[in-house]
């Protein structure tokens, strides 16, 4: 199911059932001269796109531009860069329509810059918008002082629950940091080639390798479709149990 592509009575429905709305958080990097400029959001998209095979979820548009940054090559290299300050205004604008929906189940799933799921600008701005957007969501909606009434006097109880606010909008990696150990973890290399090729074969041509050297890209050469698709495997293991 899409978000865009639902009507009142779907939305409804993934209100009242709390079915999981799930966004790709994407990127415009780039990858060396073998891989798409898509590469992120394409790996998050494939996998959330098998996941619906598997289990009801609403798929909301996935948001594209992002704090890439220019740590693998410069503004010339076509790589898309939003400032953190500016992405973060508008993911709360988003996140805040989205609780006034009445959406409380949200999904960030992101592929860019999450080693070992530590906490890069692009995932930080995510992760704030979202407790700024609900800190809001609760003093607008219930008043200044809302955690302190009686009303919830059982926050301890249902942290991490979904009774828990603080629980409405989680945002995690495509691949938790155990799955990243069984299986490899890289930019552009060997293990994101061999993902990006099991879920989307036309975003790579390593036979392109040999234009530009660069450091990060040599060990591209032995990616496959059978090493992607073993980690697109253990990918939707995890992601299967996490989105709930």
């Amino acid at each position: 199911m899409e978000y865009n592509m639902s009507f009142p009575r779907e939305v409804e429905r993934v209100k009242k059932d709390r079915i999981p709305t799930v966004i790709c958080g994407g990127t415009v990097e780039y990858h060396g001269p073998h891989c798409s400029y898509g590469c992120d959001t394409l790996i998050a998209e494939g996998l959330i796109k098998k996941l619906a095979e598997k289990k009801e979820i609403m798929i909301a548009p996935t948001i594209y531009y992002s704090p890439s940054s220019y740590a693998v090559a410069d503004e010339t290299s076509g790589t898309v860069h939003i400032e953190e300050d500016v992405f973060e205004a508008y993911l709360f604008q988003i996140f805040m329509n989205m609780l006034d929906a009445g959406l409380r189940n949200i999904y960030v799933v992101i592929h860019h810059q999450f080693e070992q799921e530590s906490l890069m600008p692009m995932t930080l701005s995510y992760m704030k918008a979202a407790k700024r957007a609900t800190m809001r969501y609760l003093e607008k909606t219930q008043g200044r002082g809302w955690w302190g009434s009686e009303n919830y006097a059982s926050y301890y109880e249902n942290l991490g629950g979904g009774d828990d606010p603080f629980s409405w909008i989680k945002v995690i990696p495509t691949m938790s940091t155990e799955v990243q150990n069984a299986t490899g973890y890289d930019h552009a290399g060997k293990y994101e080639c061999s993902i990006l090729m099991s879920l989307y074969p036309d975003a790579v041509k390593l036979d392109r390798l040999g234009d530009i050297n660069h450091w990060f890209t040599k060990s591209a050469a032995e990616a496959s479709t059978e090493i992607g698709d073993e980690m697109v495997k253990k990918s939707l293991e995890y992601l299967e149990k996490k989105i709930v």
